[in-house]
């Protein structure tokens, strides 16, 4: 397996974990979305990163309609409360620096 395989297989992993919130009062984890109701935010925010378990097959096109939904939703994350603003500009970045990771690689090619 490739260095480039095995650092895309183990950011995906990396970022599959962010999936899930914080342990709740009983301490276990559940599935983000699971006790409260979506935004339109949301819904796309989770669109937009289901999607990078799926990026090393993804054209170069369909990276690059993902990387601006994340430029578009970013406005939209910076105006929630400061604990969400935080962390799911954080999830944002990380998804959209692996589309970016993956469609420069294919770039290279």
């Amino acid at each position: 397996m490739s260095k480039l395989k095995i650092f895309v297989v183990v950011l995906v992993a990396a970022i599959s974990l962010l999936f899930l919130a914080p342990a709740g009062k009983q301490g276990v984890l559940i599935p983000v979305g699971t006790a409260y109701a979506q935004d339109d935010w949301k819904t796309e925010f989770e669109a937009i990163c289901s999607k990078t378990q799926d990026s090393a097959a993804l054209s170069p096109d369909e990276l690059n309609n993902l990387v601006d939904r994340c430029n578009k939703l970013r406005p939209r994350i910076e105006k929630l409360d400061e604990t969400q603003r935080k962390v799911y500009l954080k999830r944002l970045q990380m998804c959209r620096d692996l589309f970016v990771f993956v469609l420069e690689s294919k770039e290279k090619k």
